[in-house]
């Protein structure tokens, strides 16, 4: 694997998306077109990890989950569970603040079709190691993966087996001594149209991440 370090917001290590990313920018000169760093609280007790960034969204935007349909579910749910001082993010400037929450991506990069490739997700995992080291660092209790991509990348990025801690919505693995590892389908247009995702079931995830916490405190 990679060796591990921080966010690099120029980053353009990995080639299919550095190239996609340019004719991104062609195509739509305004959009941020670049790696999309982490948002909120950078001593959060929750930490949430997407897919990627959306071609109309995070990578229009500068922020995860910001400015497509994915986003208002998340947001909208993180209000009302106290994470966000708001229950819309509509741009990286907005006055939206998250509270004892941080979001991120497994990979920070728009892939073509938003698939990326197994080495991409590789090569990103360097990134979110840190992430997940500083996070834990920081008192860092919750780490919820929307879809099994994220799942995966982050039992990677901890140097955990995906034989010992399989994908469910709704699982709860323990996955070292301090972090425990929740399980959700992924926020998306697909999966809530679908009814795959409803409401109520990412609520229920949300309830039982709260009450977990408040009894460690």
């Amino acid at each position: 694997m990679t060796v591990s370090s921080p966010f690099q917001p120029d980053c353009r290590d990995c080639p299919r998306l550095a190239q996609h990313l340019d004719q991104i920018k062609t195509d739509y000169p305004d959009y941020h077109a670049r790696p999309v760093a982490p948002f909120g609280d950078s001593s959060a007790k929750l930490l949430i990890v997407g897919l990627a960034p959306g071609l109309h969204g995070a990578n229009r935007t500068g922020r995860p989950f910001t400015g497509d349909y994915a986003g208002i579910l998340l947001y909208r749910t993180l209000h009302k569970f106290g994470f966000a001082s708001h229950d819309e993010s509509v741009s990286a400037d907005d006055p939206l603040r998250l509270i004892n929450c941080r979001i991120t991506n497994a990979v920070k990069c728009l892939p073509p079709a938003n698939k990326p490739q197994p080495a991409e997700i590789r090569q990103c995992n360097a990134f979110l190691a840190v992430e997940l080291d500083n996070f834990a660092r920081n008192g860092g209790q919750a780490l919820l993966a929307l879809g099994t991509i994220a799942h995966q990348a982050v039992l990677m990025a901890l140097g955990c087996r995906n034989a010992d801690f399989p994908f469910s919505h709704g699982a709860i693995h323990r996955v070292t001594e301090e972090l425990r590892l929740y399980d959700s389908y992924h926020c998306s247009r697909y999966n809530t149209q679908t009814r795959r995702l409803t409401g109520t079931m990412f609520e229920q995830i949300f309830d039982r991440i709260c009450q977990d916490m408040a009894a460690t405190q």
